[in-house]
């Protein structure tokens, strides 16, 4: 690695319910520096969460993040010319940009609605314990399970 390691910035809450969280989702959701047009989608998510389940927004969102934030991880790691797939425990602020990176996934995966909508389905599916989201953590933590016999190279 050369130079320095990026300093991590702390961002601030977001404006209309002043929440890192609900920032961060807005901004893994932007694209091509659109801030408007995700915190517009993100916003009319969490008004059809609202008017569908009567709750704050932001505890399905959160509890949305728990089901599908990931414990484990496997990364490969070359050994004596064999790659192998190393599982690796996930820490806190990694935890949340997957979550949040196979929710958006997910709903930009399903056609019809509007995003909002489709992110609104997801986010509820997630606090449920089902949809796409949960099955791609489900799918890690087998994987990770699977290659627990080279847990010992991780370090």
């Amino acid at each position: 690695m050369r130079g320095k390691q990026a300093p991590v910035r702390e961002i601030e809450g977001d404006v209309k319910y002043n929440d890192k969280n609900v920032a961060k989702l807005i901004n893994y959701l932007m694209e091509d520096g659109k801030k408007t047009v995700a915190r517009g989608i993100v916003y009319d998510c969490f008004d059809i969460i609202k008017k569908e389940t009567k709750q704050d927004p932001r505890h399905i969102f959160n509890k949305a993040m728990k089901r599908v934030a990931p414990l484990v991880e496997v990364r490969g790691k070359r050994i004596g010319g064999a790659n192998y797939q190393v599982p690796f425990q996930v820490r806190g602020r990694r935890r949340f940009l997957l979550g949040c990176r196979w929710i958006i996934q997910a709903a930009k995966s399903k056609s019809g609605d509007s995003m909002a909508s489709r992110l609104a389905r997801e986010i509820l599916d997630s606090a449920e314990g089902e949809g796409a989201a949960v099955k791609k953590r489900e799918e890690v933590h087998k994987q990770a399970e699977a290659n627990k016999a080279f847990a010992h190279f991780a370090k």
